[in-house]
């Protein structure tokens, strides 16, 4: 009896040791993930504030742009960030995509990470069913939009690729859905050599405009990326060009 209850009491401190190692390496993990995940910089989180051209909410999953009074212009558009970058870094681009009349979703990822959040989209397209999306993304948000797409064909009618691409889980070739990828010239974190083998994923129709002088951080507005070039153009000027490709490309499908 005496043997069983010894065992018993070294089992019991063994489990809180272990669950006391499992708490710390968790929160290590989520330290980590929170030491080199991208801010907004003050021009984003400007944008982050409604005013009298476009009301900024959130919502289930994520940020909602929508243009105030006037109607809503389709496509709507659903943005995936990059891989540990804040989503309101991207409000710039957003608010610029939402004064051309398009509604606008930033998805908020579990740890800012696609990865853990592919189907986040699913309540935006619920929230306005039988009206017509497009999706996309940044870097590791365009692979994971990719894949989301690739899964609902009858639900989206494009997708776009900011510094991104489309891997074998969200190979679109085959689709008759409209793409667009635009990147950079200066760009040094995007795998220049997978780009370029994802290419045969893409549909026949894909578009690709490539914005001289542009890097891979100044898709978004958090500064400067590690491993990054630097940028040749100003981060307004690059924003400029990214909405302007994404509205003739937009205008370019039928609602």
């Amino acid at each position: 009896m005496a043997k069983t209850t010894v065992r018993k009491s070294r089992w019991k401190k063994i489990t809180i040791w272990i669950s006391v190692i499992i708490i710390a390496l968790v929160a290590g993990v989520f330290a980590y993930l929170a030491s080199v995940t991208y801010s907004p910089s003050e021009q984003a989180e400007v944008a982050m504030k409604s005013d009298d051209r476009v009301v900024v909410s959130e919502v289930k999953n994520g940020y909602q742009f929508e243009p105030k009074g006037q109607d809503i212009t389709q496509p709507n558009f659903v943005f995936y960030p990059g891989g540990l970058v804040e989503p309101a870094s991207y409000a710039p681009m957003a608010r610029a995509i939402a004064e051309q009349g398009h509604r606008v979703y930033i998805t908020k990822m579990p740890l800012n990470l696609a990865m853990f959040g592919e189907n986040r989209a699913d309540s935006f397209l619920a929230e306005h069913a039988g009206e017509s999306f497009v999706i996309g993304g940044h870097s590791l948000g365009g692979v994971f939009a990719s894949r989301y797409a690739a899964a609902h064909t009858a639900q989206i009618k494009g997708v776009f690729y900011l510094a991104s691409y489309a891997d074998d889980g969200g190979r679109l070739d085959g689709t008759n859905l409209s793409a667009l990828q635009i990147t950079g010239s200066n760009d040094g974190v995007l795998n220049w050599e997978s780009w370029e083998k994802a290419k045969s994923n893409l549909p026949n129709n894909t578009a690709y405009v490539s914005i001289e002088g542009g890097n891979h951080g100044q898709f978004g507005s958090y500064g400067m990326q590690k491993g990054d070039n630097a940028p040749k153009i100003t981060e307004q000027e690059q924003l400029k060009q990214v909405v302007q490709a994404l509205e003739e490309w937009m205008k370019s499908i039928k609602p």
